[in-house]
């Protein structure tokens, strides 16, 4: 069956860097379009970031543009987020998100049909 695992949560302050990771199998990652997204307590699951299945295209939330990147080694079926100089708020769990269609380009309206039990991520000022 298909699996994600993300990696790399924890604990950092403000103006640090995480690099989260998300580990797939059972999914023949190349075709697919993938997403980070993040939730906060008390709050609904937004999107981050997605990256097309040929890694060509990127988008962001305009909370992240600039200080996040998406990124994707389909070797290893592997899904990265770099996070640069975060602040308090971008304190969340963070998930990552398989595209239900193969070949998307991971619009943050497109269906997601796979996802991660998530990593916590938690920035102090």
């Amino acid at each position: 069956q298909v699996q994600l695992i993300e990696s790399g949560g924890g604990m950092v302050q403000a103006g640090g860097s995480l690099r989260l990771s998300c580990a797939t199998s059972g999914l023949s990652f190349s075709r697919y379009g993938m997403a980070w997204f993040r939730q906060a307590p008390g709050k609904e699951r937004t999107f981050v970031g997605g990256i097309s299945w040929d890694g060509r295209k990127t988008w962001y939330s305009e909370s992240v543009e600039g200080r996040f990147t998406i990124s994707r080694s389909n070797a290893e079926s592997t899904l990265y987020l770099q996070m640069n100089n975060v602040k308090p708020e971008d304190t969340a769990v963070y998930y990552c998100a398989a595209e239900r269609a193969q070949y998307g380009l991971a619009y943050p309206k497109n269906i997601f049909g796979s996802w991660g039990q998530g990593t916590q991520v938690s920035v102090s000022s």
